[in-house]
């Protein structure tokens, strides 16, 4: 017998008097003690009240109905009629019940550790690790159903819109070769080379390159991403990207492409008209906002003071501007003086929060916070009040001032103060209540194209220079000559030389990254000398890819979006784990499976390893 004929969303108004079959898990129970017994039975579509009545039913089978409990997974045949008591209109289902004739129960629960409801018990879901441990069944939660939805949702877009611009779908290997692109890898032993090791792919980066030298053109997948690092609120040890590729491009066309993408994501997953994306170059980004992925959804933007700064009494002031005073202006290591107005900040922001404010950009590396209000008066007051009455008026026309607001300072080197103004201008923004509450659809959206990124930047730890995107990021077509004749040795030029990337940012988050890739072997060969490898390292490291690019390489580029975080847009939740069906903890492992697992030593024998964790004593 077929076990339903519609599914727990469908009936309507419109079948009234059909028979019916449906099936699915018991979401509430009620007996009325009348010889009714009432079920709303639950599948992913949706919720429909079923009716069990003495009537029509032998006294054996209405106490099988009268011993059901949530979920329990039941079939039912039965007639459809008008809801009797008047209509539910939190269903879509709520002007119609299914009067049962037949029942079948198909599998009873034994006691739930939780029920799989969104308000949870007593208004809050169980314990994370609990729902992680028996993952299946809280994925039966409707507002799981609804997010496993939407990404199959976005997924089917992704696809009609490249395949409807001539893109191919094309897979990578899993099993990879361990390359340095920035992150630490996840590796795997050969059991067939004794000695020898796999590595999980970060990105299919460099095959994707191989295919624009193979004559592929266009290229997407949605792929399987590894990079055996701390996991995050917004990221995972294991992710997955939309990954793309496109032949004989320069960075403008690959931007329209990628924007035309965005626009049909929005529309198709909530009805969206995505404007224009606006363009803002790194150094502008930084200046302003402090950070390369600035939220734009409300001002506190990041003022240079230093020329005012430099004509005050205050030493802190003009001590740190005689730093690195022969740098060029964007120097990391110039010293500058950088200030933020919080409008209306007299009132918004107590002592106590301006207190901490400069203990937290101390652990972004900054000397201090110095804070000035300005009374009703238009005067400054407590903090460094009397250091700046000087350049009171100077301020004034600077900053924008006015009665009420609140000025925050930072006076360090300039990669320091940046930073730090740019977290604290988050932080600010939290505790006064401007981010804006996400709507029913994720909204609003603030879109922005990034461009024009340093191709380098020094690493704080070795103080070496790495790639700040990855090391197959052209050079801009106007810098490309300067690099290529640049002395290695010579930071101030390396330093400023711009790369062809361009990252997408919406609402102060990364949601894509790309760029321009390096088709030139003499350019890919010099950037891998810049960043410290010898000629035979990267032979060890990419010589199939400096082969390819030896044998008619074309210009390309692609970019990478984030699925996971898309997905978590749409769905307007900071978790990362809740948009993954089967996530891992803060610290990687699967609850459910208790993976990672020990290996018998067996195993470890097949593959030539052995381990050297020694299990801790008593």
């Amino acid at each position: 017998m077929l076990i339903r004929t519609h599914n727990c969303g469908q009936l309507r108004e419109t079948n009234i008097g059909a028979t019916v079959r449906l099936a699915g898990w018991v979401n509430a129970y009620r007996g009325h003690g009348t010889g009714l017994v009432f079920i709303d039975l639950r599948d992913r579509y949706g919720v429909t009240q079923v009716v069990f009545d003495g009537e029509q039913h032998d006294p054996d089978t209405m106490k099988l109905a009268d011993h059901l409990r949530n979920e329990d997974v039941i079939a039912v045949e039965g007639t459809v009629r008008i809801r009797v008591g008047g209509e539910n209109p939190k269903l879509v289902t709520g002007k119609v019940e299914v009067v049962v004739s037949k029942f079948e129960v198909l599998g009873k629960t034994d006691p739930l550790p939780f029920l799989p409801d969104d308000s949870g018990s007593g208004g809050k879901l169980a314990n994370e690790d609990i729902r992680g441990k028996y993952r299946y069944i809280d994925l039966r939660r409707p507002a799981m159903q609804h997010i496993l939805s939407s990404r199959h949702r976005l997924y089917q877009s992704t696809r009609r819109y490249f395949d409807e611009n001539g893109f191919l779908e094309i897979e990578t290997p899993i099993l990879y070769k361990s390359t340095p692109e920035g992150a630490r890898e996840f590796l795997v032993p050969s059991r067939n080379v004794p000695g020898s090791w796999y590595a999980l792919p970060q990105s299919p980066q460099l095959f994707k390159q191989i295919l624009m030298v193979a004559g592929c053109d266009r290229y997407m997948q949605i792929c399987r991403c590894f990079r055996d690092e701390d996991p995050r609120a917004d990221r995972q040890a294991e992710f997955t990207q939309i990954d793309l590729e496109m032949s004989f491009v320069r960075r403008e066309q690959v931007m329209e492409m990628m924007e035309g993408f965005v626009r049909r994501l929005w529309k198709d997953m909530c009805g969206y008209d995505v404007p224009p994306i606006p363009r803002m170059p790194y150094r502008e980004a930084m200046e302003r906002f402090g950070i390369d992925r600035p939220d734009t959804r409300y001002g506190l933007e990041i003022t240079d003071i230093s020329e005012v700064a430099a004509r005050t009494d205050a030493a802190f002031f003009t001590e740190t501007l005689a730093k690195g005073a022969d740098r060029p202006r964007f120097n990391s290591k110039r010293g500058v003086v950088k200030a933020i107005r919080i409008p209306g900040g007299a009132e918004k922001l107590t002592r106590k929060l301006t207190d901490g404010y400069h203990e937290f950009v101390r652990s972004f590396g900054a000397g201090g916070c110095a804070a000035v209000k300005v009374n009703a008066q238009g005067d400054f007051e407590t903090g460094i009040a009397k250091f700046l009455a000087p350049v009171k008026n100077e301020l004034f026309a600077v900053l924008g001032l006015r009665p009420g607001d609140t000025v925050l300072f930072v006076a360090d080197l300039y990669a320091v103060a940046t930073k730090a103004l740019g977290e604290l201008r988050q932080k600010v923004a939290r505790d006064i209540g401007l981010i804006p509450k996400p709507g029913s659809e994720g909204g609003p959206w603030n879109f922005l194209f990034v461009i024009d990124f340093p191709m380098f930047e020094r690493d704080k730890e070795s103080g070496r220079w790495i790639a700040m995107h990855h090391p197959f990021t052209a050079p801009r077509d106007d810098q490309a000559d300067a690099f290529v004749h640049a002395d290695v040795n010579d930071e101030i030029t390396i330093e400023s030389i711009v790369s062809a990337g361009y990252d997408i940012v919406l609402n102060g988050q990364e949601i894509a990254g790309g760029s321009i890739r390096i088709h030139d072997r003499t350019v890919q060969s010099k950037v891998f000398q810049l960043l410290g490898m010898t000629p035979e390292q990267a032979r060890e490291k990419f010589s199939f890819l400096l082969e390819a690019l030896s044998y008619g390489a074309p210009p390309h580029g692609g970019i990478a979006f984030g699925l996971d975080r898309l997905v978590m847009n749409f769905v307007g939740t900071a978790n990362i784990r809740d948009v993954i069906a089967f996530p891992k903890t803060q610290t990687g492992q699967d609850l459910m499976t208790s993976a990672p697992s020990k290996a018998t030593d067996e195993q470890l024998r097949d593959v030539f390893v052995k381990s050297t964790h020694e299990p801790p004593r008593g």
